[in-house]
């Protein structure tokens, strides 16, 4: 049993709310906090995602050392951050540790800053599927929730209705 199955069950749900790859939480909580619920950088970032405070404020998260409410803001930053850059993963985990400015400063590329390229390089490592790779693809679909447009990126096919297929 790892460290991090105490909180497989908070990964799932909020990955599965966002349509975000549980793969890629997990492997920016292990990353980012080596599965510490008490973590704190010295930049002031808080908890297992390793929140900003302006952040966890945003995501109105009482209690960053909370693991549910850390990983429910982890993760709806961590998609709004996908959105932003139309699913790219590189560019969403680059933002993610250097802000969505620094990677829009440099074309939408991954920041030549050494940290920021080494955090990416570290997740990919650990279990996000990177595109380009064999088998891996990515599904757009558009379901209808209280009459609203919901979009879902998933690496597992759609079983039925309209998706298309985004990224292989």
């Amino acid at each position: 049993m790892s460290m991090g199955s105490d909180y497989e069950p908070l990964i799932r749900e909020h990955s599965r709310l966002q349509g975000v790859r549980t793969d890629l939480v997990r492997a920016v909580i292990q990353v980012e906090s080596a599965f510490n619920p008490r973590a704190i950088s010295p930049r002031g970032a808080m908890g297992l995602m390793q929140l900003m405070p302006a952040t966890a404020a945003r995501f109105g998260v009482l209690d960053a050392f909370n693991p549910a409410e850390n990983i429910r803001a982890g993760v709806g930053y961590l998609k709004q951050l996908l959105d932003r850059y139309q699913n790219n993963e590189q560019l969403a985990l680059a933002a993610y540790n250097a802000g969505p400015l620094a990677v829009d400063r440099h074309g939408s590329q991954i920041p030549p800053y050494k940290e920021t390229q080494d955090y990416v390089r570290r997740i990919n490592a650990i279990g996000a599927l990177r595109i380009g790779t064999p088998g891996a693809r990515i599904y757009k679909s558009t379901d209808i929730i209280d009459g609203r447009p919901v979009v879902r990126y998933s690496d597992v096919k759609p079983a039925s209705g309209n998706y298309q297929e985004v990224a292989r």
